[in-house]
């Protein structure tokens, strides 16, 4: 009699696998180790007529899909914003990350590059085209955050760097290169990349600044991500960025105007109705233009403080803090220090101008007002949030997650210093500088200036199930099928969809990883 061929599927069982409504079910997950890719366990046998030669028992943990960080600045050592002039040395460091980032179950990311010299943008953003190294995490391609971002909210972002798109679109592809922007297919396909590999490109910027509102659309239309970020936008200006193509907040809370009740801004979106209502479709910001005037006339001279300069710490933390208001409040302040004509509108040198950014096409405002717009829809866009208990307190995490649960996505934002393993106590940084560790929030060494946090994503699903009290499932789905959406590759990464990558993260039910798969092969345990 043979001997019992060995086959390539594998099953887990006794085992819990969350469902992309954030609920958890007991079931078998079977997977194909040779393709890398989960399957219909009732198909597979029904065509095959053979079950898997091998079956891991998870001992009633959770099977999850793999994390994906749609956000991060580096880790272990390697700052993705630092080109040293030798493609060798960056791809390297790319691997590196790539290779040890599966201990905290990310089996997915998307490095994110602040704002850099014009030069640089287009060999960065070539060496970040997607890639796949062999048993680490999918790089899925790049995020430009900046350089097209609001002066007064650029966070850790060079000021000498920070432009506008003074001719839309067209300076989008002056500054990141037009090969870059191709039409998604295009950009996947002519990459030097492993096959079938997802690819992925993400820009943030501030849809006020001149030229931004125009290209968004374009950049949508080639399969690029856009987001909200670093931004001092009203209500309608952000409800218009969404309109025409924005996709995503970056960092929510941070880098953005506080939240009022007459004008919530950008984080107002997550309250945003699914219709648009009359007030929202006005041609004009929801104050008068001597006030956009006299806004963008004062930006500079209003009262700031900031924090010691400290180069590439936490580019959401570090930002000029200006004192509690809104823009409808510091416009208001700004007419009456300044009453200013209506017909002018100016800014500041080196600041983007403020400027009233009409929802709709040539209509009169009259005319707008008698037509209905029940009839309009209006998608709420997604937001990241880092659930780290420092860059937004746990109260403020629950709110956004319980007005929006659907969007909401977690992210680290984390810099070079970041490692799991790193210990509390003194840490050098770069030219001479050094931060302390405590936890995870990192200090400028002798002082009390928080400069960011080394929080890892796995540690951001826990806390955020401890902030908001949802289950581990809802957590879960913010870490892997939201982000998965918000990219529009949710057939691919972030589900255990039939004919997705076997990219799995095995988690105890408080959020512990015990092991992470990438295409079906274990590359790391807890030992």
């Amino acid at each position: 009699m043979a001997a019992p061929t060995s086959n390539d599927l594998i099953c887990f069982t006794n085992c819990f696998l969350p469902q992309e409504d954030g609920s958890l079910i007991e079931k078998d997950l079977w997977i194909d180790e040779r393709r890398g890719v989960i399957l219909d366990a009732q198909r597979t046998f029904f065509l095959r007529k053979e079950r898997p030669n091998t079956i891991i028992d998870l001992g009633g943990n959770v099977l999850s899909p793999g994390f994906i960080d749609i956000q991060i600045n580096g880790g272990f050592g390697f700052d993705f914003s630092v080109y040293e002039g030798d493609d060798q040395t960056y791809q390297d460091g790319l691997k590196l990350v790539a290779e040890k980032i599966v201990e905290t179950g990310v089996t997915a990311l998307v490095p994110t590059i602040i704002t850099q010299e014009t030069t640089l943008y287009p060999k960065l953003l070539d060496l970040l085209r997607p890639w796949s190294p062999p048993h680490a995490a999918h790089l899925l391609g790049w995020h430009a955050e900046g350089p097209f971002l609001q002066m007064s909210k650029r966070g850790a972002h060079s000021p000498a760097l920070i432009i506008s798109a003074s001719e839309g679109f067209k300076t989008f592809e002056s500054i990141y290169s037009p090969e870059n922007l191709a039409d998604a297919e295009d950009w996947l396909m002519s990459g030097d990349t492993v096959h079938n590999t997802v690819g992925v490109r993400i820009i943030t910027a501030a849809p006020e600044v001149e030229g931004v509102m125009e290209a968004i659309n374009e950049a949508s239309k080639r399969g690029i991500c856009f987001n909200i970020g670093h931004s001092m936008a009203t209500t309608d200006i952000a409800t218009a960025a969404v309109r025409n193509g924005a996709r995503c907040i970056t960092h929510l809370f941070n880098a953005m105007p506080q939240l009022h009740h007459r004008d919530p801004s950008i984080i107002g979106l997550l309250g945003a109705s699914p219709y648009l209502s009359p007030s929202s479709s006005s041609t004009f910001l929801p104050f008068p233009s001597a006030i956009i005037s006299a806004l963008n006339a004062s930006m500079h001279s209003l009262p700031i403080t900031k924090e010691p300069s400290i180069d590439h710490i936490s580019e959401a933390l570090d930002e000029i803090k200006t004192p509690p208001q809104t823009p409808m409040l510091l416009a208001e302040q700004a007419l009456r220090k300044s009453l200013l004509p209506t017909s002018k509108s100016t800014a500041s040198p080196g600041s983007a101008a403020i400027t009233a950014i009409p929802l709709g096409g040539g209509q009169s405002s009259e005319s707008k007002l008698k037509k209905d717009l029940t009839t309009i829809p209006f998608d709420r866009p997604f937001y990241e949030i880092i659930v780290d208990g420092i860059h937004s307190h746990p109260n403020s995490v629950r709110l956004a997650y319980s007005a929006h649960p659907d969007g909401c996505i977690l992210i680290t934002d984390a810099m070079k210093i970041l490692d799991p393993h790193l210990k509390d106590g003194v840490h050098d940084w770069r030219d001479g500088r050094r931060f302390y560790k405590e936890g995870d929030a990192l200090y400028v060494e002798g002082t009390s200036t928080l400069a960011g946090s080394v929080v890892t994503l796995d540690k951001c699903v826990r806390n955020f199930v401890r902030y908001t009290g949802c289950s581990i499932g809802q957590a879960i789905k913010c870490a892997t099928y939201n982000p998965a959406r918000c990219l529009n590759i949710e057939d691919k990464k972030g589900t255990l969809r039939a004919g997705a990558d076997a990219d799995l993260a095995v988690l105890d039910h408080q959020g512990n990883v015990l092991s992470t798969w990438v295409k079906g092969k274990m590359v790391w345990a807890r030992k």
